[in-house]
């Protein structure tokens, strides 16, 4: 039985013979998506962030199995369209946050899926929440991005 879901609002088939791969490698290697990284390949670094029906999760400990049905998305499908960034990736570039860059895309998703269930966090809420590992060490930045966008979300809904 094949294994359908939705990534970045397009349907995906793979073949049950994959069921057990990580789903960071399917998106990368198969669908050759290559924003979303490889990190730790343990679930702790976060630089394979994707949401999972809105949810942030580590793509390199989930199975391709446990996909089917949700609606995954990467950092290639964040935006709406190609004219329009999500107004989380319009505050990482107000704020400059990446140095290397490398985990950036992990960082921006799971600061989505967090605004998505706060939308006005405190620092408390941001430091809970944004659990992947930048080795730049730029969670100050990261944090104020975070704030940024969430005004940003505000003032675009008035």
């Amino acid at each position: 039985m094949p294994i359908e879901f939705t990534l970045n609002r397009q349907p995906v088939t793979a073949a049950d013979d994959k069921a057990d791969m990580p789903l960071l490698w399917f998106v990368r290697e198969d669908l050759r998506l290559k924003g979303t990284k490889f990190g730790c390949g343990i679930g702790q670094c976060g630089a394979c962030t994707v949401l999972a029906n809105g949810n942030a999760v580590r793509s390199c400990v989930m199975r391709l199995a446990d996909a089917k049905g949700m609606s995954i998305t990467t950092i290639e499908g964040l935006a709406s369209d190609e004219r329009r960034l999500h107004p989380v990736q319009e505050a990482w570039i107000e704020i400059d946050v990446p140095q290397c860059g490398y985990c950036q895309s992990g960082q921006i998703l799971s600061a989505v899926a967090l605004l998505a269930r706060t939308p006005n966090p405190t620092d408390a809420d941001i430091d809970a929440a944004m659990t992947n590992i930048c080795r730049c060490g730029t969670y100050l930045r990261i944090r104020k991005a975070v704030k940024a966008a969430a005004l940003l979300n505000r003032t675009s809904k008035l």
